[in-house]
């Protein structure tokens, strides 16, 4: 894989799962529920109905599964008025079990 071009230092494993996505800031909102389109321990890509600003702090929440804080890296519009964004994980990897279903973690 060419890091120089797609600015990951690990691969993404196409994976689907649905989550909730929300802004930490105000806190307590719910935001939406949504699907991921790939994910790995330290990044996914989110799909949103709405655009996201590069630098939002968000909260990534799959179903039975701890929440992950992360930063929004890009956001870019489809062509279905949908919107992918890409989210960096801060702190630890995440342990969710669909990565320990594929053996990423």
């Amino acid at each position: 894989m060419d890091h120089t071009l797609s600015g990951r230092t690990e691969r993404r494993l196409p994976i689907i799962a649905v989550v909730g996505l929300a802004h930490c800031i105000p806190a307590g909102t719910d935001g939406e529920k949504t699907y991921t389109d790939n994910i790995s321990p330290h990044g996914a890509r989110v799909f949103s109905k709405h655009p996201w600003q590069p630098g939002d702090v968000v909260r990534v929440t799959p179903l039975n599964e701890d929440s992950a804080w992360g930063t929004v890296i890009y956001c870019r519009k489809l062509p279905d008025d949908r919107y992918g964004i890409g989210v960096k994980f801060q702190g630890p990897p995440v342990m969710w079990s669909a990565l320990h279903k594929y053996g990423s973690v």
